[in-house]
């Protein structure tokens, strides 16, 4: 009986091993189930970024007023018959802005 006693403790310490320590233990399950949260939110993230541009697109695609928004304000483009005006800060007051 002391045998059948002892075979059965060292089977449950090797199991207490095995889930404490061992592959597939809670330790190692808990790290997977953060690095998936992680990578979940990342997706969640990459998502929301593909929606902004299929949206772009889709105004690019469907009127000029994207394209026309998009050549004002990236190459500085004007209509014809608008006048453009450039103010030029002398570097003095644009260093004190820069400080403030």
């Amino acid at each position: 009986m002391r045998i059948v006693i002892g075979i059965l403790f060292v089977l449950l310490a090797l199991l207490q091993y095995r889930l404490w320590v061992g592959e597939g233990s809670l330790a190692e399950v808990n790290n997977l189930k953060q690095e998936i949260a992680i990578q979940r939110q990342g997706l969640e993230q990459l998502r929301q970024r593909n929606r902004a541009l299929a949206a772009e697109v889709q105004d690019l695609k469907q009127g000029l007023n994207a394209v026309e928004e998009r050549a004002r304000s990236e190459l500085g483009m004007i209509r014809k018959g608008e006048t453009f005006y450039q103010i030029i800060e002398p570097e003095e007051q644009a260093k004190e802005q820069r400080e403030q």
